[in-house]
Parts: C-alpha cells; sequence; structure tokens
C-alpha cells in the first residue's frame, strides 16, 4: 500500500492532562484535535484560504478541492493545539509528500515520496516554543502510527547572533535546521541556505498509546522543564 493510501488517525478531539499552569497557579490541561475541513474555522486566519504548499509554479490550487482530496485518503492535515479555554495555542500542517507539490519547486526539495512532510506550522501566545515542540511531537507519533517511513521539513540554518530572535516568529514555512536537529532530523540535500531534512521511523519504538494527546502529554513529561513559560493565548 502506498503512503497515500494509508489513513492518518481519526480526528477526534481528546483532552491532554496538564501540561503547565495558569494565570492563578491553576492547572492548565490543553486539548488537540486534528486539523480538518470541521475544525478549520477554528485555526488561526492564515490557514483558511493559504494555498501556498498546495499549489506549484503559476498554477494555484483549490483548497476546498485538495481538502476534499486529502481527507478522502489520508483523513486530517495537521493539528491544532487549543488551551483549555479554546484560544487556539498553535496549529501544523503535515501529510503525504505528494499532498504538497510545493515541495517541488522549493532548493533542497522535492521530499520524498515515503515521507510525511511538515510544511508549516503557526504558534501563539508566550509559550510558542514549547508549542512547537509539542506540536512537531505529535507529528513524528501519528506518522509513526500512520506507517510512514520516514517524516522531512525544509530547513535553514540559524546564525548563533539571531537564534534568540527566531525564537518570537510565530510563523513558519521553513524550519530552523537547530530545531529539528533537536528530535534527530538529518540533512539529506542542500542547495543554497535551504536544507531538506529527514527523521527516519522505521527504527523508532511505537508511541505506546498512540494518537494526539497520549503523544503531547510524553512530550511534555520530556521536555517542559519545571517553571517553563505559560502557554498563554
Amino acid at each position: 500500500m502506498s503512503l497515500r493510501a494509508r489513513r492518518l488517525p481519526q480526528t477526534t478531539s481528546r483532552a491532554m492532562p496538564t501540561a503547565c499552569c495558569g494565570k492563578a497557579g491553576r492547572a492548565v490541561p490543553a486539548r488537540v484535535t486534528g486539523l480538518t475541513r470541521g475544525t478549520l474555522a477554528t485555526a488561526p486566519s492564515v490557514c483558511h484560504d493559504c494555498v501556498w504548499w498546495q499549489s506549484r509554479g503559476n498554477r494555484t490550487a483549490s483548497k476546498e478541492r485538495w481538502i476534499e482530496r486529502f481527507e478522502e485518503e489520508s483523513g486530517a492535515w495537521g493539528t491544532i493545539y487549543y488551551d483549555d479555554d479554546g484560544s487556539v495555542l498553535g496549529s501544523m500542517q503535515y501529510g503525504p509528500a505528494g499532498f504538497f507539490p510545493r515541495g517541488a519547486d522549493l532548493p533542497a526539495g522535492p521530499a520524498s515520496d515515503d515521507a510525511v512532510l511538515v510544511t508549516c506550522a503557526y504558534l501563539t501566545g508566550g509559550g510558542a516554543e514549547w508549542v512547537e515542540k509539542s506540536l512537531l511531537l505529535a507529528a513524528i507519533g501519528e506518522a509513526r502510527d500512520g506507517g510512514a517511513k520516514a517524516i522531512e521539513a525544509f530547513a535553514y540554518s540559524i546564525p548563533e547572533r539571531d537564534r534568540t530572535a527566531e525564537r518570537s516568529i510565530v510563523h513558519r514555512t521553513v524550519f530552523p535546521r537547530e530545531f529539528l536537529e533537536d528530535f534527530g532530523f538529518v540533512t539529506v540535500r542542500t542547495q543554497g541556505r535551504v536544507e531538506l531534512c529527514r527523521l527516519e521511523l522505521t527504527g523508532l519504538a511505537p508511541v505506546e498509546e498512540g494518537r494526539r494527546a497520549k503523544v503531547l502529554r510524553r512530550v511534555h513529561e520530556v521536555l517542559v522543564p519545571e517553571g517553563a513559560p505559560v502557554l498563554e493565548p
């Protein structure tokens, strides 16, 4: 069976166990759900009509038709991360690389046919760094559960002097290489400043609990230190 035919996990919303403390020190459970036609209205507005990754060259894709085809073949096309009050903390788009033809136009492209491609992320709130890490771990776990051989993303290297400022960027279409390296990604192709990075999934242990909420709980246990920034809208 080809990767494009494998259906990603269903898009039911799940509560995530306590991730951090809220404004008054209370526990703040977050929840995640799939990025689909049904949840798109709650996603950051930039996601509503953007078809940059779905298009190639001078041809502009229809977002509606693309969503219909993607969901029929593969299910959800990303993840939205909510705070306990329903405000969006961030979202990430990803799926089988063949659904994102823009990857063939980028330097260092195209992405591999056997990979899930992480295309972009939109982050909000003071805890953007932790939201981004959580979303990427969810994507890795979901791709692994769905049978993908690897997960890929386009990246670029950031000079040391610019890394602090880079953390404040909320909309990414190309990711910092150093950020991906922290998760085990390696560069497979470079052209100019742009790199295609890949994480092989065949050697990773399956995510025991599966699905988004469980994966996010585990990443917070591993990555979020005591006293980490509060995830606020």
